[in-house]
């Protein structure tokens, strides 16, 4: 009884992974958007079903395990298609739409099917969650007897760009919209994934295969056409390279304005000239220079799409392609271009191994600021044996010592390839130690550690699990203001993970962010507004909110803060507002009406979306009133 009890545990455990998987998958931008967002939204909604299973005292019984079964199987098609439909080729999608669109048919059929050898009216199952089940259950049956209307302008379209040589601008045009092939950063991903697509197949390449990389440079062309200042006609090109063309904006630099060489893709998406960013980097800078948002991790990108095109450019205008970007250039000394010293590093490395407190001290220092000064040396200390070391000193009763790793580690970290090497020499339970009991600068530095190694999503959960969410609200409430910015910066990224948004409310984040929301001294306005609004869209989120009379505060923050300040309230608004008839009319008492009508016309688009479904919201209960 013991092994089958145990078999039962490890089936819903699957489950309820498989389920919590698909269910944090990225928003998917091709042409099955719609029925990939339909049946990740469906998955999810069998959570509750699942936990409620393995909490049960009742034992399974085996129609109820055989349908789990099935179910079990489905998910794992259904995570294998969602993710190869999210990461694949946007083209190869559009071509075979139909069998895609079958591919989606036949696993709703396969998760209908389990669920209904699974029965609902067992013991240990509240009505609440039946009748969800119940619900979500009928919406498979709907989809399975419903399949997706096939998109006649998409297959006409298609096949005059597969057959004419010079298709109709405005048909390229729709497929760019239609395909979300829009910027030079789509086009690049395109390539990739051709690529990948190619090599997955051993090289082979049918007729299908052979017509792909020919529409990706018709689309490529259009691109190129939205996106450049310049469009002469192919009979102007001998012209052209007599004069001195205009450089595309999109091919300058954003920092230098100059001609980019070697141009790199950022975490917001902008690109720049590899040397000036890895400049603005090593100078300690976290934000995107042209954007001002926070860099979610330092790795550089190669665009090689936009590389390819400047190529293109310049030899259609006799443009000689840059050699050098010296007036951006962090010019090091060195063995291959770098000032790391290998034997230096070794010694180093000795003295964290075997120095005694005082050497280990000023070793690790020396290797905080090594660490700090460039990419270079932040691979070598990194293969040379660093970072387990360093991990070790967390530990160390030397508060000094605690402050120079945890900081020596947060500047390895920004490597990307470094950040898996530190979760695996098991930093992350000493890390939220230093956070909880080091000096104010290791607390700080631990918090912007945990922050970099949380770009990982595996990594939200293991930091989450360590206990790391009530000492960073801690920091947030006591820190200095550098201090709280990386609490709260670090708290936003956790929290994008439902149950570190779940740890966060009930570990009382809320009172603290609001309190900073009123104060406009804080200078926390923006990361307390942006966690809020995370933590608004769950529903222990938006309890724990509504009990800090949260809406004339963000009333008055919609009528004067910055756009995206604005942006966010708006949506912690909506949230509030949704099904909550006080709430509503509270906010109308406040005049939210007249802001709000005036951000659906001026604000960002994400503004304009929530400014309106709130105005909607106003306008029905009024209705309903009268």
């Amino acid at each position: 009884m013991s092994q089958r009890k145990n078999s039962h545990e490890a089936l819903l455990s699957q489950l309820s992974e498989s389920i919590r998987t698909i269910s944090i998958l990225p928003e998917c931008r091709t042409v099955v958007k719609k029925i990939y967002s339909n049946l990740v939204r469906r998955i999810k909604l069998l959570s509750p079903l699942i936990e409620e299973l393995k909490d049960s005292e009742e034992e399974l019984q085996d129609d109820v395990v055989r349908g789990l079964e099935l179910l079990r199987i489905a998910l794992d098609s259904a995570l294998e298609l969602l993710k190869s439909v999210r990461e694949g080729s946007k083209i190869l999608q559009a071509l075979q739409l139909e069998e895609i669109n079958g591919k989606f048919h036949h696993i709703t059929e396969q998760i209908e099917e389990s669920l209904s050898n699974i029965p609902y009216t067992m013991r240990d199952i509240t009505e609440e969650v039946r009748e969800q089940i119940e619900l979500v259950h009928t919406q498979f049956r709907r989809a399975k007897v419903r399949m997706e209307s096939p998109d006649l302008q998409l297959e006409m379209d298609l096949t005059i760009a597969q057959r004419e040589r010079n298709p109709d601008p405005a048909i390229l045009k729709r497929l760019s919209e239609k395909l979300h092939i829009r910027t030079i950063h789509d086009v690049n991903k395109e390539s990739l994934a051709l690529h990948d697509m190619v090599i997955a197949n051993g090289g082979s390449s049918g007729e299908r295969f052979e017509m792909m990389p020919f529409l990706l440079r018709k689309l490529q062309d259009c691109v190129m056409m939205e996106n450049s200042d310049f469009d002469a006609p192919e009979g102007d090109k001998s012209f052209v390279k007599h004069r001195s063309p205009v450089i595309p904006d999109d091919f300058r630099c954003p920092i230098s304005l100059d001609l980019m060489k070697d141009p790199v893709i950022v975490s917001t998406g902008q690109t720049y000239e590899r040397s000036c960013i890895q400049k603005w980097i090593d100078a300690g800078h976290k934000t995107c220079p042209k954007t001002q948002q926070t860099l979610l991790h330092t790795a550089l990108t190669p665009n090689y799409v936009l590389k390819s095109l400047i190529a293109f450019w310049c030899e259609s205008n006799g443009v000689e392609l840059p050699k050098n970007q010296g007036s951006c250039r962090n010019r090091r000394s060195g063995v291959g271009g770098s000032d790391c010293d290998q034997a230096a590093v070794g010694t180093l490395l000795q003295k964290l191994a075997n120095g005694n407190p005082e050497e280990q001290r000023a070793a690790a220092g020396e290797l905080r600021l090594l660490a700090k000064r460039n990419a270079d040396n932040r691979i070598c200390i990194a293969e040379a044996g660093a970072i387990p070391l360093l991990v070790e000193l967390l530990r160390s009763p030397d508060s000094r010592t605690q402050e120079h790793a945890v900081t020596a580690l947060l500047n390895l970290s920004i490597n990307d390839a470094n950040k898996g090497t530190i979760v695996n020499a098991g930093a992350i339970p000493d890390i939220v130690d230093v956070l909880k009991i080091g000096s104010m600068e290791a607390r700080e530095n631990a918090a912007a550690t945990l922050f970099s190694l949380s770009v990982v999503d595996e990594n939200k959960v293991a930091i989450g699990a360590a206990g790391a969410i009530p000492a960073l609200i801690n920091l947030l409430c006591q820190g200095t203001p550098r201090g709280k910015k990386d609490a709260a910066t670090a708290i936003f990224n956790l929290s994008i993970y439902l149950g570190n948004k779940v740890r966060a409310v009930r570990s009382g984040i809320v009172p603290p962010l609001i309190r900073l929301l009123k104060d406009p001294s804080s200078g926390m306005m923006d990361e307390a507004l942006a966690i809020l609004a995370i933590l608004a869209s769950h529903p222990e989120g938006k309890a724990a909110i509504g009990q800090a009379d949260p809406i004339p505060v963000l009333v008055e923050v919609i009528r004067t803060s910055s756009p995206r300040n604005r942006e966010n309230a708006t949506s912690i608004l909506w949230s509030m507002c949704t099904g909550d008839v006080q709430s509503l009319k509270l906010a109308k008492d406040l005049g939210a009406e007249e802001v709000l009508k005036e951000l659906s016309e001026s604000g960002t688009d994400r503004a304009k979306r929530k400014a309106s479904s709130v105005l909607e919201l106003l306008q029905r209960a009024e209705s309903m009133s009268s």
